[in-house]
């Protein structure tokens, strides 16, 4: 029997066309200074599969009907496995008797109409026909549409007209979290200039509702959706940094985490206490027989801190399913009250102001038995219809996707042109084949993932980083990097991970492991993008050469991110280059989470010298401020630009052009640690945005270790 089946805490260039590019640190700085001194972001039933699409003249027939389709399905998952039959005809209790006058709104009964045959077929369909408990869901929309205050609407209705608003170019996100960014929201709120002075437009705080102190995961085991964590404020407080960020322009995202509550969320008391109707909200088991069975399927997600998907509860001699940590209970979405109380969760949320919901873990929402409950159909019906509800009763308001799975997995969250899904997700595999591709200096995986993204439809909208507040996964394209080069995977993360430790000859990368479990050879990496670097390792031993290069690398990475279509998002701190915190390990609540290594405060001591060129926080913040204007300026940028990769001569380099109305940019990145030669076939003279500089054909282009290019070329 694993370890989790017992309770336990959980702790679980110039004129010259073979002149050097020069290097990025002292370039780009050098280019902002002179600058300055010029002008002072299908279907399958529980039980057995059925043909049921949402057919274009199927579905609205049955809703004309005021029935739900007939269609052959067996028990619900919760009937024949996954949990005992919920009691679902009369949803939320507490609630449904509350008296709602109809809300006779044209606005909201026009979006209504638009999705109504849709959304209706796909919620009886899911749930079996159960009208009662549609009809409490439509009047819940209802309810949170009469509830959402004018600003927000007026707010709808300019997004409405401008669907495209958050594919701006212009558009630069950060993360982070509020206690160690300003300790309070209302710190944040004082903050704001700074980032703003930041360029970022898009600001993602990290979890920060209600969860219980040192039984959290950093704000993801959520006891209360409806209030925030007491030492970060109140949800007043977090409603007036909303106000103050629509005012500036700045789109908040708040995270939503849907897969699962806190065991001291009131639901989870309830069911503790076998009050009715709660333990059919989560997954219980009077013994071991069915979750031994989900365990033969279901892959462990904390192998080492966390083994094992379910615990057992002494106090009520049940077992409750915990895919994450034990005091982590998994909702059952086959039960449509969790549904329907989980999204008028949302809405609140979204009727605070905030405007970007990501959906924490969402691959994981729906169980099914002989299954490894993941990416299961259902997850994306539910999905299908959080974006419908967006869209009656918020449509100024995004769902960002956390899908952390290999590529072909990821874009099916998007849904389709006309059933859309998510309208952003994590560029997750990108981000680590970059990691990896500075690691072994060569670009043939980078660009093999590069050639996927690019077959994309445009329409489909990544948010792409380089770290955040989570590890780095090695997710890679393991099948193809076997066939080209006889990889094998588990060596392969061996020497990623002796890499980015610092152990293996010649790397300066100060990173820590995180669920290291040797017999897998999985770990998984933390650290800060600065430390990553060499940044730490060269501050450490004094070494100027070092340094400059290390920030050079950083600053090369970043233009890397910010070349790619889709939203740019900073890891705060990585403006001025922090480094790693090692406090963490003092800490009783936070010592063995390796993660809390790039989770530390912010250093606005060090923020301080952001302005001063001959500090490497100048040099990253300066740097980086250059490459984001640029962006913002350059046409080529444009979300709707072609992209593509092409060969340029050298295994080191990564070649990316993208073209749009005219404009055509060339970029070049060498993620090697020498200097080297590359070379374009694209014809025509072509300007170097970054340094001033000048081509007469891209034949022959020497950069810098670690260096790069933008090179743009106007059409004749």
């Amino acid at each position: 029997m694993k370890a989790k089946r017992n309770q336990r805490s959980g702790k679980s260039s110039a004129r010259q066309n073979k002149k050097k590019i020069p290097a990025a640190a002292e370039t780009v700085v050098s280019a902002v200074e002179s600058a300055a001194h010029s002008e002072e972001e299908t279907t399958v039933s529980a039980g057995k599969e059925v043909v049921c699409p949402v057919a274009e003249e199927a579905a609205p027939a049955a809703v004309e009907a005021e029935v739900c389709p007939a269609v052959e399905v067996s028990a619900p998952a919760a009937e024949t496995a996954s949990a005992p039959t919920p009691e679902v005809s009369a949803p939320t209790a507490e609630k449904a008797d509350a008296p709602i006058a109809p809300q006779d709104d044209a606005v909201f009964e026009r979006r209504l109409a638009r999705h109504q045959d849709e959304l209706k077929w796909l919620y009886c369909e899911l749930y079996h026909g159960d009208l009662a408990a549609y009809d409490y869901f439509v009047t819940m929309l209802r309810r949170s549409w009469a509830d959402r205050k004018e600003e927000l609407r007026a707010q709808d209705a300019r997004r409405e007209a401008d669907p495209d608003w958050y594919r701006r170019r212009d558009l630069l996100g950060m993360m982070l979290y509020t206690n160690a960014f300003a300790g309070t929201l209302e710190g944040v709120r004082e903050k704001l200039p700074y980032i703003q002075e930041c360029g970022v437009n898009y600001l993602h705080l990290m979890p920060l509702l209600e969860s219980p102190k040192g039984r959290s995961d950093g704000g993801y085991a959520v006891s209360d959706f409806r209030k925030v964590q007491p030492e970060l404020g109140t949800m007043a407080d977090l409603e007036h940094l909303a106000d103050d960020c629509r005012a500036k322009d700045i789109s908040l995202c708040l995270d939503f985490v849907m897969n699962h509550t806190s065991e001291d969320h009131e639901w989870a008391k309830k069911a503790r206490a076998g009050e009715p109707g709660y333990r059919e909200r989560y997954f219980f088991y009077d013994n071991w027989d069915i979750p031994r069975e989900f365990e033969k399927t279901v892959p462990q997600v904390f192998p080492t801190t966390a083994p094992g998907s379910f615990t057992w509860l002494e106090d009520c001699r049940q077992v409750v399913m915990t895919n994450f940590y034990p005091y982590q209970w998994d909702l059952n979405y086959g039960n449509p009250v969790v549904f329907n109380d989980m999204t008028e969760n949302l809405l609140y949320l979204a009727n605070r102001g905030i405007d970007v919901i990501r959906l924490d873990a969402v691959p994981y929402i729906w169980k099914e038995l002989g299954t490894n409950c993941r990416n299961l159909p259902q997850v994306h019906t539910l999905v299908r219809m959080m974006r419908m509800v967006c869209e009656i009763v918020c449509p100024s308001v995004l769902l960002l996707g956390e899908v952390v799975m290999e590529p072909a997995k990821v874009a099916p969250y998007f849904g389709t042109p006309d059933k859309p899904e998510c309208h952003m997700l994590y560029n997750v595999t990108t981000m680590a084949t970059t990691w990896h591709t500075l690691a072994t200096g060569d670009v043939s995986l980078l660009r093999h993932q590069m050639d996927a993204v690019c077959a994309l439809p445009r329409d489909f909208l990544f948010l792409n980083y380089l770290r955040c507040h989570d590890d780095i996964g090695w997710g890679l394209d393991y099948p193809w990097l076997k066939e080209h080069f006889g990889t094998d995977e588990v060596a392969h993360k061996k020497y990623l991970n002796d890499w980015f430790t610092g152990k293996w000859p010649g790397s300066d990368s100060r990173g820590e492991l995180y669920n290291d479990d040797p017999r897998l050879g999985d770990a998984r990496l933390c650290g800060t993008t600065a430390s990553l670097c060499g940044v730490e390792a060269a501050d450490y031993e004094k070494d100027p050469f070092k340094l400059e290069r290390s920030v050079s690398c950083d600053l090369m990475l970043h233009a890397w991110m910010l070349t790619q279509s889709g939203i740019p998002v900073l890891y705060s701190g990585d403006e001025v280059g922090q480094l790693n915190d090692y406090s963490y390990h003092q800490d009783p609540e936070k010592w063995d989470d390796s993660r809390y290594l790039h989770r530390g405060a912010f250093q606005w001591d060090l923020a301080q010298l952001r302005h001063d060129g001959t500090t490497r926080q100048g040099k990253q913040f300066m740097g980086l401020r250059r490459l984001e204007e640029l962006r913002c300026a350059e046409p080529a940028f444009d979300a709707r630009a072609d992209v593509w990769t092409f060969d340029t001569g050298n295994p080191h380099v990564l070649g990316i052009g993208r073209w749009y109305n005219g404009r055509k940019l060339i970029a070049m990145f060498n993620f090697s640690d020498q200097f080297v030669t590359a070379s374009s076939t694209e014809g025509g003279a072509f300007d170097e945005l970054v340094y001033g500089g000048h081509f007469d054909d891209l034949s022959h282009v020497e950069l810098y270790p670690h260096g790069f290019v933008w090179l743009a070329h106007t059409e004749g």
